[in-house]
């Protein structure tokens, strides 16, 4: 992002995404490799591989559905049920959702499931919605 971003807004509720975006920064999240740094994160036993993706702090509707179905109890994941289901793509009652199905259904199957879903989504860029607004926000 340059300098002169607003700080504290997704990227998608700017009035011109696109002309707040660098090209590297551009190609690293559309990649994913803006993920990497949370790999220190899985290390360190503060998230785990898969999970339901961390919400920003000043993601209140996120955290209040997610509220509703207990999802904020587990632990953080790099990649979740939600994110293969619909990434940047999904509204918000939809996210906590699939993580309440992911909640639901925990086990080793689902989480190699996800990880091979994720590799699909990341390589194809499937669900990226990166300088774009949403109209369902």
């Amino acid at each position: 992002m340059k300098i002169d971003t607003p700080k504290d807004m997704p990227t998608h509720l700017l009035d011109d995404p696109q002309s707040h975006i660098t090209k590297l920064g551009s190609f690293l999240r559309k990649t994913s490799l803006d993920e990497l740094p949370q790999l220190f994160n899985i290390f360190f036993g503060q998230m785990s591989i898969v999970g339901p993706r961390p919400a920003l702090w000043n993601q209140y509707d996120l955290i209040e559905e997610r509220d509703k179905y207990g999802v904020n109890s587990l632990r953080p994941g790099l990649t979740g049920w939600a994110q293969v289901n619909g990434r940047d793509a999904l509204l918000i009652p939809d996210k906590a959702k699939y993580d309440k199905e992911y909640k639901n259904n925990i086990n080793m199957i689902m989480d190699i499931k996800i990880i091979l879903r994720t590799i699909r989504k990341v390589i194809f860029s499937d669900d990226v919605i990166e300088g774009k607004k949403q109209e369902n926000d």
